[in-house]
């Protein structure tokens, strides 16, 4: 299961760019953030339910999504839905209240909820096994690429348009994407195509009763939740507020944050494929990585504020790791139920993500705003440390669970 360079492209190259576009959309709030709540007069928490409407949007359709793509195919799924992104894009930018931005915003996390898993359950179809930790790597620098858009290019259009229309170029060019995954993408029939119903569903259950998936799975919401919910809103403010950066300079950090997450997504994806061939398991390089990550969390909480460039940069790094145990899980289930394991963590990361976004602007939003209208430092301590704590809990687990696994294997 080789395929020529000229297939490899074209299964490769679009669903890129509709990951791409997913990952701009989901950290571009980090930059427009002062605009938006100067134009609609909105406190942290409000900001943080507006960003992560996003995350819960973009979990509810999980579990419907993965049976969906096991039966009908990565193709057509994710060049349907994303046509409701372009719609949201578009309502985004005429709205003129908080409610109706809510509404758009969910409107695009629907929309671009394929763009990660069609194309892993597309790559499951298309590359042989030992590939896909490599190949996701390569996909989700491609995501990095739109987090690093999001960040100095965004800065800079608003010096020649505004917010509303930067999201106007951005519907246009998710209609763009959508075209291109249904007609440039070769169609390849999926092995749960011919599946009832009822098999698919019976799937599901398979994944969520499994302790294999339930060992890792908490360990990968959390790392992926603070990263998400962290690098996609909260480590903008935390730059002007805590570091005293202008925005222009924070923009410019937040793009070395990107850059730092696309040389992770690429060296840990490479790393694990390697390691894996010296017999090293894609997970434990995942998990390795996950602890790396929750020791920079600690830099963030702990570090001199002139360490900052390095400490976030590290954390872009580091924060990409638990995207490998998804290549991990799917290696321990038939790849019939691929499509089912990755949008079963993917529902949980994207439920703890919007729990974590929103409650990260909730705890920030109990301190008190100083005079120039910058939120506490014990804030953004007292949020960024839940989440790491919740981290540690789930790594206990892990290593509760493995025991566990091994001691009925012996039996």
């Amino acid at each position: 299961m080789n395929p020529s360079l000229l297939t490899t492209l074209r299964v490769f190259i679009p669903f890129a760019a509709g990951y791409f576009l997913s990952y701009l959309y989901r950290v571009v709030n980090a930059v427009i953030a002062p605009d938006l709540v100067g134009d609609l007069g909105i406190g942290p928490s409000a900001l943080g339910l507006l960003t992560a409407t996003y995350f819960i949007s973009f979990a509810s359709s999980q579990l419907p999504l993965g049976v969906l793509l096991d039966r009908f195919g990565p193709r057509r799924m994710e060049a349907f839905l994303l046509l409701f992104a372009g719609l949201g894009a578009y309502l985004f930018s005429r709205s003129g209240s908080l409610a109706g931005l809510v509404v758009a915003r969910a409107f695009i996390g629907f929309g671009v909820s394929a763009c990660l898993m069609a194309a892993f359950k597309a790559y499951t179809l298309w590359f042989p096994k030992e590939k896909w930790p490599l190949v996701n790597g390569f996909q989700m620098a491609a995501g990095g690429l739109g987090a690093l858009a999001a960040t100095a290019p965004v800065e800079a259009a608003l010096q020649v348009t505004d917010w509303r229309g930067v999201f106007m170029v951005l519907a246009v060019l998710t209609l763009m994407v959508a075209v291109a995954v249904y007609t440039v993408v070769p169609e390849k029939p999926s092995s749960g195509a011919g599946e009832s119903f009822k098999h698919q569903l019976r799937g599901v259950r398979k994944v969520f009763t499994s302790l294999d998936f339930w060992r890792t799975a908490p360990l990968t919401t959390m790392s992926q939740a603070s990263f998400l919910s962290i690098q996609g809103l909260w480590a903008g403010p935390w730059l002007k507020d805590v570091a005293g950066l202008e925005r222009m300079a924070v923009a410019n950090v937040l793009l070395w944050i990107a850059v730092a997450m696309i040389a992770g997504f690429i060296v840990l994806g490479s790393l694990a494929e390697r390691l894996s061939r010296s017999g090293i398991s894609v997970l434990a390089t995942a998990v390795t990585g996950m602890v790396l990550f929750m020791a920079v969390q600690v830099m963030v909480l702990a570090a001199p504020v002139r360490w900052a460039m390095h400490v976030w940069v590290l954390f872009g790094f580091f924060g990409t790791s638990g995207i490998i145990a998804y290549a991990a899980l799917s290696q321990r289930f038939p790849v019939q139920l691929s499509g089912r394991v990755t949008t079963a963590v993917n529902l949980l990361v994207f439920i703890a993500a919007f729990i974590g976004q929103w409650a990260i602007g909730a705890i920030i939003g109990r301190w008190p705003v100083d005079a120039s209208g910058h939120y506490a430092l014990a804030g953004y301590r007292t949020g960024f440390f839940v989440m790491l704590a919740i981290q540690t809990m789930t790594l206990l687990w892990f290593f509760t669970a493995s025991r566990m696994i091994r001691n009925c294997g012996k039996k």
